[in-house]
């Protein structure tokens, strides 16, 4: 009989995680239909590697990356104060993470982390979550998006989507620009078991939120791929993926926990647009579509 503590090892997880990034990168290629992903395998040279995979120029992904990571090595004074803890210690890190820039102004951007935490002195957690960045917000999308969130989240605890939505509202803001990154999702962090039986109801939490990611995008990007755009739409994306960049770089946990971690610079700033911009002041016209998106951009929007 397979006991709760072999349903949730790190080797288990880890091999969960591998994947999930392959059958995510195929369902991406084949509703793409034109991109497929370039692998970069890597080694940290403090201990463990993962594999990069990005897609570049597809039909309706422009750049897209979706990584696997399982990284271990000696924890760093700031990771230590982080979690409260005073002496040395060993962490060992794993999973995967992906953001996707399409094309057409009218396809969101998606973001997705599951991860799991292991530290040398006995405590382990999970995090991770889902949002969407539409560039311009269609009610019906939204809906749509957060009822799936919620069904996920229904699954496995009735109390996880009211936690977990407001989360993400938190998380993903931009104070600098007093305005959310786009329409949240879910994000969870620091979820500690008690014991084995609830380390592996965790576990199956976070492997149901990873299987989500790709009938979501993929639902999306048969919707609204052959949606109409001009130049109008292309400059209000631009300038939208500039402030992806800015909470990025700014503001996620995520990146600066690679880098203060000696992590690959490659695979921690895969998750940036092509291109990107940004205008002096810039106000939308008074009615338009871009000011009615930034009037959504808010924390609180019960969708469901």
């Amino acid at each position: 009989m397979i006991t709760s503590e072999q349903l949730s090892t790190k080797e288990t997880i880890t091999a969960f995680f591998i994947d999930l990034q392959d059958r995510i990168c195929q369902s991406l290629e084949g509703a793409d239909e034109v991109g497929t992903f370039r692998e970069d395998a890597w080694e940290r040279p403090g201990g463990g590697g993962g594999r990069s995979r990005t897609l570049t120029n597809g039909a309706v992904i422009e750049k897209g990356g979706v990584g696997f990571s399982a990284v271990h090595g000696e924890a760093t004074e700031s990771t230590l104060r982080s979690l409260n803890l005073t002496e040395p210690a060993e962490f060992y890190a794993t999973g995967v993470s992906i953001v996707l820039h399409p094309h057409n102004p009218m396809v969101p951007i998606i973001h997705m982390n599951v991860r799991y935490f292991e530290m040398s002195s006995g405590q382990c957690w999970f995090g991770g979550g889902i949002d969407l960045t539409p560039h311009y917000v269609v009610e019906e999308d939204a809906r749509w998006f957060h009822q799936t969130l919620k069904s996920v989240c229904d699954r496995h605890d009735p109390a996880y989507h009211a936690k977990f939505k407001p989360w993400a509202d938190d998380y993903f803001y931009i104070p600098h620009r007093q305005e959310t990154r786009g329409i949240g999702g879910i994000f969870f962090d620091y979820l500690k078991p008690a014991d084995a039986a609830h380390k592996a109801d965790l576990f199956a939490f976070v492997q149901d939120v990873g299987n989500t990611f790709a009938p979501i995008y993929t639902h999306f990007m048969h919707k609204n791929r052959d949606l109409p755009f001009g130049e109008r739409e292309k400059q209000w994306q631009l300038l939208r993926r500039g402030r992806y960049v800015e909470f990025n770089l700014v503001w996620d946990r995520g990146t600066k926990f690679g880098l203060e971690t000696n992590g690959r610079t490659e695979s921690i700033l895969m998750s940036m647009p092509p291109q990107a911009n940004w205008a002096y002041d810039f106000r939308p016209e008074s009615g338009s579509r871009e000011e009615q998106t930034l009037t959504q951009l808010r924390k609180g929007i019960d969708w469901v």
